[in-house]
C-alpha cells in the first residue's frame, strides 16, 4: 500500500481527534473553551500584589497563561469543531463505500479504491462484524498495523494492503505476526484488495493470522450487508406484529361493551328477541322502548337503559 504523506503536527492532531466520534469532538470543543476562557481573564494588579520580590516572576508566569488561554479558547474548539466535521464526513464515506461494494457485482470494485478508502472500508467492514475499530491513520510508521480492532478484552491488528499489480507476500505476514507478538495481539488480519502468494498462505496456517483477499473481503461485506438487512427486517415485521397484537387487544375490549349496547333483550312474554322503538303518543312521546319484535300479535315491552 502506498503509505502517507508527511503532514504538520497540526493535520495529525486533528487526524487524531477525528478518529473520535462527531459527538464527542462536539463536547471536547464545549469543555475545551470551558475551561481555558476562566483563564483568559485579564490579570488583575490584586492577583500579584503582596508577593515582594516574585512579583516579576508571578507577573511573567500569569502573562504567559492568559496569552495562552486567550488564543486557545478559539483555537481548541475550532480544532475540535473541524474534527468533529471529519469524523462525521468519514462516517458518511465508510456508509457509502460499504454501499456502493455490497451492490457491486464482483470484488473488481476494490480496485478503484485509494488506500485511504480501503482503509475505511476494511475498518467499516470490521464494524460490522462486532468489533470496535481503531483507525491508526495519521503520518509516520505504523509498526505493520493499519487497524486495531477490540471485542471484549481482545485485541486483534489489521494489515491493509491496496495491492493490484502484485501479490502480498510473506515478508507481510511475518512482521505482522512480529507486531503481535510484541503487542500481546490475540490475532491479526491482513487484508488486500488483490492475493496473497503461497509462501504467505503457508507462513499463516497454524498461526492466528488470517489472511483475506480481494474476494473473500467482497464475501464478508456481502455477509454483513445481508445479516444487516435481515435484521432491519426482523425488527420491522416485530413492530408490525406488535402493533397488530395491540390493536387486536383494544378490539378485543371494546368488544363486550360494543355488545352489551347492541345486545337485543329478550320478550318478557313470549320469550322472542325485541326491537328498540320509539313511542309517538302518550305520556312517554318520544322516548325510547323495546318491544317484542312479533307485534301486534305480542304486545310485551320493556324500557330502554
Amino acid at each position: 500500500m502506498a503509505r502517507r504523506k508527511k503532514t504538520s503536527p497540526l493535520e495529525d492532531v486533528l487526524d487524531l481527534l477525528a478518529m473520535l466520534p462527531w459527538w464527542a469532538c462536539v463536547v471536547l470543543a464545549a469543555v475545551s473553551y470551558l475551561s481555558l476562557h476562566p483563564l483568559a481573564a485579564p490579570i488583575q494588579a490584586s492577583d500579584i500584589r503582596g508577593q515582594g520580590g516574585a512579583m516579576v516572576g508571578a507577573m511573567m508566569q500569569k502573562a504567559v497563561i492568559h496569552g495562552l488561554a486567550t488564543a486557545g479558547q478559539y483555537i481548541v474548539p475550532i480544532l475540535c469543531l473541524a474534527a468533529a466535521a471529519l469524523s462525521a464526513w468519514r462516517r458518511k464515506q465508510r456508509h457509502t463505500l460499504v454501499s456502493d461494494v455490497a451492490q457491486a457485482r464482483n470484488a473488481d470494485v476494490l480496485d478503484g479504491m485509494s488506500w485511504r478508502e480501503f482503509e475505511l472500508l476494511v475498518g467499516e467492514a470490521y464494524r460490522q462484524r462486532g468489533y470496535r475499530v481503531i483507525e491508526i491513520g495519521g503520518a509516520g510508521p505504523d509498526g505493520g498495523v493499519d487497524l486495531v480492532l477490540l471485542k471484549g478484552s481482545e485485541k486483534f491488528f489489521v494489515q491493509c494492503k491496496q495491492w493490484k499489480a502484485y501479490k502480498v507476500g510473506v515478508t507481510t505476514v511475518r512482521e505482522l505476526y512480529g507486531v503481535m507478538a510484541a503487542k500481546g495481539a490475540t490475532g491479526g488480519f491482513v487484508v488486500t484488495s488483490g492475493r496473497f502468494t503461497s509462501d504467505a498462505k503457508e507462513f499463516a496456517q497454524g498461526r492466528n493470522i488470517e489472511l483475506i483477499d480481494g474476494p473473500g473481503l467482497f464475501a464478508m461485506i456481502q455477509r454483513a450487508r445481508l445479516a444487516q438487512g435481515q435484521s432491519a427486517t426482523s425488527r420491522n415485521e416485530s413492530a408490525n406484529l406488535a402493533g397488530i397484537s395491540e390493536a387486536l387487544a383494544q378490539v378485543a375490549a371494546l368488544e363486550p361493551a360494543a355488545a352489551k349496547e347492541t345486545s337485543q333483550p329478550e320478550c318478557p312474554r313470549c320469550g322472542a328477541a325485541m326491537a328498540l322503538r320509539t313511542a309517538r303518543q302518550g305520556a312517554n312521546a318520544g322516548n325510547g322502548f323495546w318491544g317484542c319484535s312479533t307485534y301486534p300479535r305480542c304486545r310485551g315491552t320493556r324500557a330502554a337503559e
